[in-house]
């Protein structure tokens, strides 16, 4: 188990990550998804979030808009969150 000051830090550090992507758009969607469900996301959903943001905006974004299917090993509980999510 990870030490309480590490945990901060890696959320800290995944929360300016999902809100700095370059994208405008995907900032305020990952970001605002991350600002409101971080502090609750265990140690293995911090692992699945932390997958998300290595994903490609276009790749991410085709999901999220519901244009393109998420492939089957992707669709983690983080992610099913995250394309439920509504600002």
């Amino acid at each position: 188990m990870t030490q309480p000051e590490a945990l901060e830090t890696r959320r800290k550090r995944l929360l300016w990550r999902a809100s700095h992507r370059g994208l405008r758009e995907m900032d305020l969607l990952l970001g605002g998804f991350a600002r409101s469900h971080i502090e609750r996301l265990s140690e293995h959903e911090l692992d699945e979030l932390e997958t998300i943001i290595a994903i490609p905006d276009q790749e991410l974004m085709g999901w999220l808009l519901g244009d393109v299917p998420v492939p089957q090993g992707q669709a983690t509980s983080t992610l099913k969150a995250l394309l439920s999510y509504r600002p």
